[in-house]
C-alpha cells in the first residue's frame, strides 16, 4: 500500500472479517469487494494459493489477479500470476522460508530495480530499506525460521523498528510499554507488538492495525494504538479462560499423540490457546470454537510434525483448512469433531512412527553447563551478538548444576517467582521464573536449573537476569 501510494497510485484495500468471512480469499470476502467496485487489478497477500474458485471468478469478471503468498498448495495451485516459493521453487531455494512480508519486501525491491534500470527517478528516490521495519515485524510474528534471508531481514528490521520512523510504529511501541529508542528484540515483536496487531482481527476489525501503520497523523495513530491495546487486554482475559478450559479437556483425554479440543469458545482467540497448550504438552494441538453448527479454530505444532500433512489425511471431514506445517486454520461441522479427534491423533502417530519426532515429554536442549559465578556482563553481551532469536534459531539454554536456594523465593503476579543471590564485588544476580510458583524447589536442597541468560532493560538501565525455565533435584 505504502509503495503504491508513493508511486502515484491510489489503491484501495480490504481485510477479510475473520469471523464472518473466514480466513483469506473466501467467496464471502470477495462478494463484499465486488459489491463496492470492480478493480482492474486484484492483489491477494498471504492468502489465495488455494482459492481456485475465487480466482476464476475474478478472471471471469475481467480482473487481473496477482497472489503473493507462502502457504502450501493443498492440490493444484491457482492459475494466475503467483508469487509463492512453496509452489514454484525447489525446497532448497534460499527464499523458500520467506513469509509474505518478506516476499513483499523482495517484490518491492524488484519493482524499484526495474524502475531504476528504466531511468525512472522513483527507482532511486524510494529506498527498499524504508520497508525493513514492516518486513521484520511480519517475519518474526509469522514464526518462520529466522535463518538465511529471514535472519538478515529480522536483524536489520529490528533496528529500524527501534528507530520508529513511522507514526504508527511509534504509537504501537509506546502503548506496548517499550521505552522510546530501546533496542528491540524478537521477543518484543512476538509478545508485545504482534499480539496487539493480531488482537483486533480476533475480536474486532482487522483493518485497524493496517490503518494505524499507514497513517501519517500522530493523533490518529495514538488513538488507534490505544484502542488496539484495549482490545488486546480484552483478548487476554478471554484467552486465559479458554486456555484453562481447553487444558482441562486435554488432561481429561489422557495421553495422545495429538489433541483436538472443542468448546463454547470465541473462535478468534483459540489459536493463542492452541499455541500455549501445544508448548505445555509438547504435542500438536487444534483448538476449535463454536460458531452455530460449525466448529472453527486453529492448530499449532511442535518441530518435526507437519500439520498440513496431518490434516490432508483428514480432509474429507473438513470444510476448510490451510496454513503451513507449524500453524493452520480449519473449520468443519461440529458433528464431525469426535471423528476428527481420532483421525488427527492417528495421523500424528503415523508421522511419529516414521521418525519425524519422538514425543516424550518436555525436552530442553542444554547447550552448556555453567556455574553461577560464570554468569557475567561480558557473557550476556556476547550472547546478544547471536540475536535475533526465533523459530529455528532458539535462544541458547544453559544448565546450572547444584544450585541451592538459600531462602524461599518471592512469589509475584500470576504464579511467578523471583530470587536474588549475592555475587563477588558486591554484585547481585536476579533469577525469575514464569508460572512455576506452584512447584518451587525446596530451600537448602540442591537442584539443577535450565536457564536463559539475558539483560533486563528497564528505565534506561540494564541488569543481568537469569530466567529459570525448569528444574530438577540434583542427582
Amino acid at each position: 500500500m505504502d509503495l503504491l501510494r508513493r508511486l502515484g497510485a491510489e489503491p484501495a484495500y480490504f481485510v477479510p472479517r475473520r469471523l464472518e468471512e473466514g480466513y483469506g480469499l473466501s467467496m464471502a470476502a470477495l462478494n463484499r469487494v465486488l459489491a463496492e467496485a470492480k478493480p482492474q487489478l486484484f492483489v491477494a497477500l498471504d492468502c489465495g494459493t488455494n482459492s481456485i474458485a475465487e480466482v476464476e471468478r475474478l478472471k471471469a469478471e475481467g480482473v487481473d489477479v496477482i497472489i503473493v503468498d507462502h502457504h502450501v498448495a493443498k492440490a493444484e495451485a491457482v492459475s494466475c500470476l503467483l508469487v509463492n516459493p512453496r509452489v514454484n521453487d525447489t525446497e532448497d531455494a534460499p527464499w523458500q522460508s520467506l513469509c509474505t512480508a518478506g516476499l513483499v519486501f523482495k517484490l518491492i525491491h524488484g519493482i524499484l530495480k526495474v524502475l531504476r534500470l528504466s531511468g525512472d527517478p522513483r527507482g532511486t528516490s524510494i529506498q527498499v530499506k524504508d520497508y525493513l521495519d514492516l518486513a521484520a515485524l511480519g517475519t518474526i510474528a509469522d514464526l518462520v525460521p529466522l535463518l538465511h534471508e529471514n535472519r538478515i531481514l529480522a536483524a536489520h528490521g529490528l533496528r529500524a523498528l527501534g528507530e520508529a520512523r513511522r507514526p504508527g510504529v511509534r504509537a504501537l511501541v509506546s502503548v506496548s510499554g517499550i521505552e522510546p529508542g530501546a533496542v528491540l528484540s524478537s521477543v518484543d515483536v512476538s509478545y508485545r507488538l504482534g499480539p496487539r496487531i493480531n488482537a483486533s482481527g480476533r475480536l474486532a476489525d482487522a483493518s485497524l492495525p493496517l490503518q494505524l501503520l499507514l497513517s501519517q497523523s500522530e493523533s490518529d495513530c495514538q488513538r488507534d494504538a490505544e484502542l488496539l491495546d484495549q482490545i488486546n487486554r480484552e483478548r487476554q482475559e478471554i484467552d486465559k479462560r479458554v486456555t484453562e478450559e481447553a487444558t482441562a479437556q486435554a488432561q481429561a483425554m489422557g495421553e495422545r499423540a495429538g489433541y483436538v479440543l472443542h468448546g463454547d469458545w470465541h473462535p478468534g482467540v483459540v489459536g493463542i490457546a492452541a499455541g500455549k497448550i501445544c508448548r505445555a504438552l509438547d504435542r500438536p494441538v487444534i483448538v476449535l470454537g463454536k460458531e452455530g453448527e460449525v466448529a472453527k479454530g486453529s492448530g499449532r505444532s511442535v518441530p518435526g510434525i507437519n500439520l498440513v500433512e496431518a490434516l490432508t489425511a483428514c480432509a474429507d471431514l473438513l470444510t476448510t483448512f490451510g496454513g503451513h506445517p507449524m500453524a493452520v486454520g480449519i473449520s468443519l461441522n461440529a458433528t464431525e469433531v469426535e471423528i476428527l479427534r481420532e483421525r488427527f491423533a492417528t495421523a500424528i502417530a503415523e508421522q511419529k512412527a516414521k521418525g519425524a519426532l519422538v514425543l516424550d515429554g518436555r525436552d530442553l536442549d542444554i547447550v552448556h553447563w555453567i556455574k553461577s559465578h560464570e554468569i557475567s556482563e561480558r557473557l550476556l553481551d556476547d550472547l546478544e551478538l547471536l540475536q535475533p532469536y526465533g523459530e529455528s534459531n532458539p535462544e541458547p539454554i544453559f544448565g546450572v548444576r547444584g544450585f541451592v536456594f538459600d531462602k524461599a523465593p518471592t512469589v509475584f503476579g500470576d504464579g511467578n517467582f523471583r530470587h536474588q543471590i549475592a555475587m563477588s564485588a558486591g554484585r547481585r544476580l536476579n533469577f525469575i521464573a514464569w508460572r512455576l510458583a506452584s512447584r518451587m524447589p525446596e530451600v537448602g536442597r540442591a537442584v539443577d536449573l535450565a536457564v536463559r541468560l539475558q539483560w533486563n532493560r528497564w528505565q534506561g538501565r540494564k541488569i543481568p537476569q537469569v530466567e529459570i525455565l525448569d528444574w530438577r533435584y540434583g542427582t
